[in-house]
């Protein structure tokens, strides 16, 4: 049985009107933009982002920052062929500040895409 974790009460996603898994786990990059701006006023922000480093998430937003297979991604282009007139903005995700005592663990399992090919970053 899955218990809620104490901080749920207080987050952004919770308290919002709308159905919250059309943004956090959406393939869009405008709603995945939508709801990391949620996510960057949230005063739970920073446990909800440990949990999620912890629990390995498969996807969706956690914390501010977006997961994939259990890695976090930084940046997201939308679904099917790229196109061939890139507009500024297009795969650009708002940054969300990560607690200091967290940066640690989300460099290790941080993804970056650079010209197509995936790079891992290692933290130093």
């Amino acid at each position: 049985m899955d218990i809620a974790p104490a901080w749920l009460d207080q987050a952004r996603c919770s308290t919002l009107k709308e159905d919250v898994a059309g943004i956090f786990f959406s393939d869009k990059v405008a709603d995945i933009a939508k709801a990391k701006a949620v996510c960057s006023t949230c005063p739970v922000l920073a446990p909800c982002l440990q949990g999620a480093l912890e629990r390995e998430e498969p996807c969706g937003v956690w914390g501010g920052q977006l997961f994939s297979d259990g890695r976090i991604m930084s940046s997201k282009r939308n679904r099917g062929r790229p196109c061939k007139n890139v507009k500024p903005g297009d795969s650009a995700l708002p940054v969300v500040h990560v607690p200091e005592y967290l940066r640690e663990k989300v460099s290790a399992v941080t993804i970056s895409h650079t010209n197509e090919r995936v790079v891992e970053k290692v933290a130093a």
